[in-house]
């Protein structure tokens, strides 16, 4: 065989079902190897970036590295904004990327650019194939690499005349990673921590879903009945039902659990990520003692110091569930009903105030069906209202929070679960910067809705500006006719045109046998209401 064949086996033996990406010359005999492999199905994308948001949005959903491909030069650097992305958000991610031959890669030579150094801040690891008898090693360590608390992205570049080498090889086996138990001692003082603390309270971030580890911390949070928050990326470990969960935590302004957060004597963190939500929002003069959980050490913040309990989150859980005691449920109930009272912004008008919409979801939606969100106002919305029952049900990026990934986030979510209805919430801003990947749904029966925010602006600049300057610049736009545009590409066409005519499009979108994009008109003037409301929060506790 050539290093291309043995490439496509060694990710045959990794258990990869989709390469999402672009052809270009030098990745021709890579994607000649790729057409003929029974395992493996190569997914079109229309642009570089939006290929590495369907492999973040597939790592995130798996827990299994996603796999993008680009050509050399400008197909890698397209490819590193949503590189990049996995990067902080933690997701599990193989970048490939072809280059120029070997023998010109040490002078100037068409689209030659070195792509290993681009790439390196943003990945975990990366190397070029230089001897294609090094790529069975090379393909396992980027695999076990991305899948290694914290996981993330890896790279692998492979030259076009190394492609065609041949070689005798065979791709190494997969092998599970097992993370060793906390000490007995550091299990021991966080129970007593937990027991000897009156107020409480969890934050559980987007760890805990990668480590497999919700069932413990419901066990967990079951028996000791404190009140636990979670981030935007953490939502669904803990369903939003449940008595002990207050609400997601990630607004940098005052909230309505920042009263619980200012009573409490002890804060436990559960695999959070502080990129998501800075210590410094919840502790500002570091003055509250914390229990950090997690697969790896705390990062060093002035804001976050306390008891580490680094090792297998589940056997941490699992522990504290036997040794640590119950905790008078009382005062996490009514914090939760101070937050529930808290959702009552008005809905009634025309453009839509974006809560409502986002309650026509919450009441439209199963607890399985999927919402992949795009960053922009929408997202600060729906990450503090939608409220969810099971993890990996709202996908946010909240690390590097990249515009333009729920589209084709969404169409990843569908190739994994076509069982369930997937939503791409996204502004329209969002949706213009990765609007190509309307065609890539529409090729691959992907029967995703679409839900636009649509206020001919970037509604979260214009907010920022709002509560800074007290006046917006540089964020107004025009739109095209989205719903006519919708059409073009084969999608479902449907505009809100009233107050009352929301539940029913969005009813028709989820009903139509193909993808659907519903235009909803939306009056981001809710912001600034939003921000007074919570900035003026005195705690009646």
């Amino acid at each position: 065989m050539n290093a291309a064949e043995l490439f496509v086996r060694s990710l045959e033996s990794e258990g990869v079902r989709y390469i999402f990406g672009l052809p270009g010359e030098e990745n021709l005999e890579f994607l000649n190897v790729l057409s003929s492999s029974g395992d493996i199905e190569f997914i079109l994308t229309r642009d570089e970036r939006g290929a590495a948001f369907m492999a973040n949005v597939w790592g995130r959903l798996t827990g299994r590295p996603g796999v993008c491909l680009s050509t050399l030069g400008p197909g890698a650097t397209n490819l590193i904004t949503g590189v990049a992305d996995a990067s902080l958000d933690f997701a599990p991610l193989v970048a490939i990327t072809a280059q120029t031959p070997l023998s010109r890669i040490h002078k100037e030579a068409h689209q030659n650019i070195d792509v290993l150094s681009i790439f390196r801040p943003v990945t975990k690891w990366n190397a070029r194939v230089t001897l294609p008898e090094t790529l069975p090693e090379l393909v396992r360590k980027a695999f076990r690499l991305a899948v290694v608390e914290k996981k993330g992205p890896t790279h692998i570049e492979l030259p076009e005349d190394v492609a065609s080498l041949k070689i005798e090889a065979e791709p190494l086996p997969a092998e599970e990673i097992v993370y060793p138990s906390p000490s007995a001692a550091v299990l021991r003082e966080a129970a007593r921590l937990i027991d000897e603390a009156r107020l409480p309270i969890i934050i559980a971030g987007n760890g805990v879903i990668r480590s497999g580890a919700a069932d413990s911390l419901r066990r967990f949070v079951g028996k000791t009945l404190i009140g636990v928050t979670t981030t935007f990326m953490g939502m669904g470990v803990i369903p939003s039902e449940d008595e002990c969960f207050i609400s997601t935590v990630g607004l940098q302004s005052r909230d309505y659990i920042s009263c619980g957060f200012e009573a409490a004597d002890l804060i436990i963190t559960v695999g959070y990520d502080p990129v998501e939500f800075s210590p410094e929002y919840w502790n500002p003069d570091g003055s509250k003692p914390v229990i950090h959980i997690d697969t790896t050490p705390a990062e060093v913040d002035t804001h976050y110091r306390g008891l580490e309990v680094v090792g297998d989150i589940n056997t941490t859980l699992d522990y504290l569930t036997e040794n640590a005691g119950r905790k008078d449920p009382s005062y996490y109930r009514k914090l939760r009903n101070l937050v529930i009272e808290g959702e009552g912004f008005p809905e009634e008008g025309y453009p839509l105030k974006p809560i409502r919409i986002i309650k026509a979801l919450r009441e439209l939606l199963g607890e399985e069906d999927i919402i992949v969100s795009d960053v922009g106002a929408h997202k600060i919305w729906l990450a503090r209202f939608i409220r969810p029952s099971r993890q990996n049900t709202v996908i946010i990026s909240n690390g590097l929070s990249s515009m333009g990934i729920s589209l084709p986030g969404a169409i990843a979510a569908k190739l994994l679960h076509p069982e369930r209805k997937v939503i791409a919430v996204t502004g329209d801003g969002g949706l213009m910067m990765s609007i190509g990947e309307l065609e890539t749904a529409r090729r691959l029966g992907t029967e995703i809705v679409v839900v636009l925010f649509n206020d001919s602006g970037f509604g979260l600049i214009q907010w920022k500006e709002m509560i800074n300057y007290r006046r917006e610049f540089y964020t107004r736009f025009g739109n095209p006719d989205f719903v006519r545009l919708a059409e073009s590409f084969g999608f479902r066409g449907l505009r809100v045109e009233s107050e009352g005519g929301l539940e029913g499009a969005l009813k028709e979108a989820l009903r139509c046998k193909g993808p659907a994009l519903v235009d909803c008109p939306v009056d981001y003037a809710e912001n600034l209401r939003l921000t007074e409301a919570l900035g003026s929060i005195i705690c009646p506790m």
